[in-house]
C-alpha cells in the first residue's frame, strides 16, 4: 500500500513538474494604457494596448496585461512584472511622473526590470523625470528641441537584430517625432556603447528637407536646428540593453490608431514588446493579423 501511495505521489509530481517549470519561465509584460486624449483614432492608447495583448497571446512563454487610466490599480502587479511598457500622454502629465510613479518605477529598473514607452510617452520634461528616462529607455523627446511633424517616412534597411525578425520594408504616414534627446548626446542614428548600456537603432529615415522646414504639430516651427540637421538620417525606434540587466526602447510612432492595421508597422512593435520581456522573438517575428472590426474595438469614448 505506501509502495502505491509513493509510486502515485512521485507520478504526480513528474506530471506537476513541467507544468511548474513552464509556469516559472514565463515572462510578465505589463501595458499601461493612458486616459483618453486627443480626437477619435489618435492616441487610441487603450485600444492599442488590447490590440497588442491580443496580438501577442500566441507568444509562447508571454503574459501580457493591461491596465487603463495611466496607471496600475495595484503596484504589486508592477513588482511581479519582468516588463512595463507606457503608452500615454507625456509631458507634464507623464504617468511617470505622477505621485511616487517615477521612485517605483526607478527602483524596478535597478532590479533589472524592462521598460519602454510609446509615442507621446517618451517626453517629460527637462527639468522633471529627464535623466531617469534617458537611463531607463536610452532617449527622450523635448519640446522645441525635438519635433513632432506629420510626415511618411520608408523604412528600407533593417540593423540584424531580434527585433527586426521577418520585417519587411513598409512606409506610413504617423506624427514620427524625430531629433531626439539620445544618451551621449549622440544623433541616435547608429549603434553606440555607453557606460551604462548599449544603444540600437531600429527603424531609421531621413525626413525630407519639407518635412524639416514645417510645419510640426506644435509649436508649428521651424526650429532652425532642424534645418540645419538636414539629411540627417533620424531615429524613431531604438532598443537598449543596460548594464543593470534590464532592456528599454523608445518608439515614436503610434498617434494614428489605425496604423497597427499595416503589417510592418505592427510586427516591428510586437518584436519589441516581447524581445523587452526577455522571450525569444521567432524567425519570422511575431506572427498576427487584425481585422477592421478589431482595429476598432476598445475605442475610447470621443465627441
Amino acid at each position: 500500500m505506501l509502495k502505491s501511495i509513493s509510486l502515485s505521489l512521485v507520478l504526480a509530481a513528474m506530471v506537476a513538474l513541467p507544468n511548474a517549470l513552464a509556469a516559472a519561465e514565463t515572462k510578465k509584460l505589463v501595458l499601461i494604457a493612458g486616459k483618453p486624449s486627443h480626437p477619435p483614432l489618435m492616441h487610441e492608447f487603450r485600444a492599442g494596448c488590447f490590440l497588442l495583448q491580443q496580438c501577442l497571446k500566441g507568444v509562447e512563454g508571454l503574459s501580457v496585461e493591461v491596465h487603463t487610466e495611466g496607471w496600475v490599480s495595484d503596484e504589486r502587479v508592477l513588482q511581479e512584472a519582468d516588463a512595463i511598457v507606457i503608452f500615454a500622454d507625456g509631458g507634464g502629465g507623464h504617468p511617470a511622473l505622477q505621485g511616487n510613479h517615477m521612485e517605483t518605477l526607478d527602483a524596478l529598473v535597478k532590479k533589472g526590470v524592462s521598460i519602454g514607452c510609446m509615442h507621446y510617452g517618451v517626453e517629460v520634461p527637462p527639468d522633471k523625470g529627464a535623466n531617469e528616462m534617458v537611463s531607463w529607455i536610452g532617449g527622450r523627446y523635448e519640446n522645441m528641441y525635438s519635433c513632432n511633424p506629420m510626415w511618411e517616412p520608408e523604412f528600407k534597411n533593417f540593423p540584424k537584430h531580434p527585433v527586426t525578425q521577418g520585417v519587411g520594408p513598409f512606409q506610413i504616414k504617423d506624427e514620427w517625432y524625430f531629433n531626439m534627446r539620445f544618451i551621449g548626446g549622440g544623433a541616435g542614428n547608429e549603434s553606440s556603447t555607453h557606460e551604462s548600456m548599449t544603444f540600437t537603432p531600429i527603424l531609421i529615415g531621413k525626413p525630407s528637407e519639407d518635412v524639416r522646414d514645417g510645419p510640426y504639430v506644435y509649436p508649428k516651427g521651424p526650429y532652425p536646428h532642424i534645418i540645419s540637421s538636414k539629411g540627417r538620417l533620424e531615429s524613431m525606434l531604438w532598443v537598449v540593453e543596460r548594464k543593470d540587466g534590464g532592456r528599454g526602447f523608445g518608439f515614436t510612432g503610434g498617434h494614428f490608431h489605425m496604423n497597427w492595421g499595416n503589417d510592418g508597422f505592427r510586427k516591428v512593435v510586437l518584436n519589441t514588446l516581447t524581445w523587452l520581456a526577455k522571450v525569444e522573438v521567432p524567425e519570422t517575428g511575431v506572427e498576427s493579423s487584425v481585422s477592421e472590426h478589431q482595429l476598432r474595438a476598445n475605442l475610447d469614448w470621443k465627441k
